[in-house]
């Protein structure tokens, strides 16, 4: 009876340690192949799911269409219209002075005037200089015109004011001077005239300023506003004024 049970005990033993060895050598041969059982697909963010076999040439394609899309969206600038439509290709100078007006880029389209502009942005002011030394007001206000405009101003502010069609702040455009009086708190007296700058468009102007030189302000700043006396537009002549519109 003994050496029954003792053999059941060794006859368990042995098939115990074979199902074991079976069991390990199958575990071995799945994780030598873990996605042969596996159904695997790529996600993208919009749902649509690619099975693992055409995965990767679905994701060549992919980016192959991408690329040929940018190409084609890729506008090469034949027209100053179009160039001004590609955001991506506008200048510097465009985006500086759009930030400083709080205007669109594309919108900085006269490319002579802001041209004129940056070439003396920042010059000091100097009464009755005329150069990248020094410029007063209306020495800058006078060399802008002509060499945006084509046409000739007189020198100081006082004889642009009085030799210019007055025009009032509602009707202002972009090219049109802005006359101040900076000396007298009567601000409505128009023969103390001592101040002068080119309008830009949306309540901005170029000038010489005497604290700053060559910038831009608002007509809307408290200093400005408070010593703005008109606007002013350039020439006067028939001709001319049917040029400027």
């Amino acid at each position: 009876m003994k050496y029954l049970l003792f053999l059941t005990i060794i006859n368990g033993f042995i098939l115990g340690s074979f199902s074991s060895i079976k069991a390990q050598k199958n575990v071995k041969l799945e994780r030598k192949n873990p996605r042969a059982n596996q159904n695997i697909s790529v996600k993208f963010i919009n749902g649509i799911d690619i099975k693992a076999d055409s995965a990767s040439n679905t994701i060549a394609k992919f980016k192959k269409n991408s690329k040929s899309n940018s190409i084609l969206n890729t506008n090469t600038p034949s027209s100053k219209g179009n160039y001004l439509n590609n955001i991506e290709n506008c200048s510097s100078i465009q985006f500086k002075y759009a930030m400083i007006m709080n205007r669109e880029v594309e919108s900085i389209n006269n490319f002579e005037l802001y041209n004129f502009v940056n070439e003396w942005w920042s010059t000091r002011y100097r009464f009755g200089g005329s150069d990248h030394d020094g410029i007063d007001c209306s020495s800058f206000t006078e060399k802008l015109i002509a060499n945006v405009y084509g046409y000739t101003v007189p020198r100081t502010s006082k004889e642009q004011f009085l030799s210019c069609k007055k025009v009032v702040t509602k009707n202002l455009v972009e090219g049109d001077l802005v006359f101040f009086n900076t000396r007298s708190s009567k601000r409505r007296r128009r023969k103390n005239i001592s101040h002068v700058g080119l309008y830009l468009g949306n309540n901005y102007f170029v000038h010489s300023s005497v604290s700053e030189g060559v910038t831009i302000n608002s007509l809307a700043d408290e200093y400005y506003r408070k010593k703005f006396i008109s606007g002013g537009r350039f020439p006067v002549t028939k001709d001319n004024y049917l040029k400027q519109k």
